[in-house]
């Protein structure tokens, strides 16, 4: 989301999830007299907090499918079922109020609820440390996200293997705009329209040159491929429960344990979906649980096991709480392989 943006963290499976909604009066978006296709009202059977709710969406601060602007909204460009379209959140009042534009509109507004986590049960959760008892206090808005896409959220995740942040959110951002479309409504206008990511099969057109400019290697390049050609098949899992969802998902070479956990805490809201195989996510909760800088994937499930149904929500809150150890080894080197 754009707006005030936290301090950069460690890059992690949900880093931090987290974004700052200001509250101004400048909204950032151009106006327009195209009203939306339909408009809907809900009201959250509880505290929400769109910017922890949406904040995983956001794949770096200029993603062109999101957008967080002055006025406090939340704008989401998405390729629904029924095509692209484009939802604008606001909450106030204790009141949510959604827009939506495109042939998608009504599949957004639909949703809206699951989409901010309505069908989520924040009250399941009992925190076992202090740490997590304290972040979840101060964060009492704070619940799980349900797309119910699969696509969109695996395909940046699968740009997010092996490298470092910066790099993959500019190759998300170079291919959306260069492939996808401007997203319907005022959002797709303006200074700085925002984009709907391109169909699979666009994304399976893409020459192998662009590929190399946006610098996503062949093996990402190619773990995408395979997965826009039985997209239909991946957003059936949708359906599914998320531990089967995840086995679907990595029948596709190239999808493992860490790409799959990606995408079924932002497409089911999974609420046990940890993810394993992260470079920094298992020192960062052996850290704040057990004062362990060097833990593992095995010593991070260990500490996890009270929160068993719960642990993607506790190590969230975790990240959420600051409690991440001084670095002691340089950053990842950034590589262009586009300059190569």
């Amino acid at each position: 989301m754009a707006g005030r943006f936290t301090p950069r963290h460690p890059r992690t499976t949900v880093r931090r999830g987290q974004v700052g909604v200001p509250a101004g009066v400048r909204a950032g978006i151009p106006r327009q007299a195209t009203a939306p296709v339909r408009v809907r009202r809900w009201v959250p059977d509880g505290p929400l907090d769109l910017g922890l709710v949406l904040g995983p969406l956001r794949r770096g601060p200029a993603d062109p499918t999101f957008r967080a602007t002055a006025d406090g909204s939340v704008w989401r460009a998405a390729r629904t079922p029924a095509g692209p379209g484009t939802l604008r959140v606001r909450a106030h009042g204790g009141e949510v109020f959604g827009e939506a534009w495109g042939p998608g509109a009504e599949w957004l507004l639909d949703r809206l609820p699951e989409l901010l986590g309505a069908a989520d049960e924040p009250d399941a959760f009992v925190p076992r440390h202090r740490v997590v008892a304290l972040a979840r206090h101060r964060r009492p808005g704070l619940r799980l996200t349900r797309t119910g896409l699969v696509l969109e959220s695996l395909i940046p995740s699968v740009l997010e293997q092996k490298v470092t942040t910066d790099e993959a959110y500019r190759a998300w951002r170079l291919l959306v705009r260069r492939f996808g479309e401007p997203a319907p409504g005022p959002a797709g206008v303006g200074e700085r329209p925002m984009w709907v990511m391109p169909a699979p099969r666009t994304w399976a057109l893409i020459p192998s040159w662009e590929w190399h400019r946006a610098g996503v290697d062949d093996k990402r390049a190619s773990t995408i491929l395979r997965a826009v050609r039985v997209a239909a098949r991946l957003e059936q899992a949708v359906g599914m429960p998320a531990a089967e969802a995840q086995a679907r998902l990595e029948v596709v070479p190239g999808i493992g344990p860490w790409t799959s956990a990606e995408v079924v805490q932002r497409s089911h809201g999974a609420p046990d979906a940890v993810t394993v195989g992260d470079l920094h996510l298992p020192g960062i909760v052996g850290w704040a649980l057990a004062g362990d800088r060097h833990a593992d994937d095995a010593v991070m499930l260990r500490l996890l096991e009270p929160y068993a149904g719960q642990r993607h929500r506790a190590a969230r809150l975790i990240l959420l709480s600051g409690q991440v150890p001084a670095r002691r080894a340089p950053k990842m080197p950034r590589v262009d392989i586009g300059l190569l």
